[in-house]
């Protein structure tokens, strides 16, 4: 199953909720919650659906399409590679 460590964060942030504060109420440390956030880890499925109880959500909510993650990482190299960190060259 692919979780979108990133969409769990924004929820939480914009539920404003802190980082140690959750990990916390679901029951995982504050670094094990923070690696699924940066999609190093995926969650074992108990805590997934501790996450998006959480959250006030669907566990499906959660769930990435198999490869998106990639692709978006893909992306935003290329326009950081192509761009370098000044903006485009002249």
């Amino acid at each position: 199953m692919q979780v979108d460590g990133p969409r769990i964060r924004r929820r939480r942030e914009h539920n404003g909720q802190g980082l140690r504060a959750f990990a916390s109420a679901v029951g995982v440390s504050p670094s094990h919650l923070s690696r699924i956030e940066r999609g190093e880890r995926a969650p074992q499925p108990e805590v997934l659906v501790r996450i998006a109880r959480g959250l006030n959500c669907p566990v499906e909510e959660l769930e990435g399409a198999e490869g998106a993650h990639d692709e978006r990482a893909q992306h935003r190299l290329a326009v950081h590679d192509d761009e370098g960190t000044r903006g485009p060259r002249p």
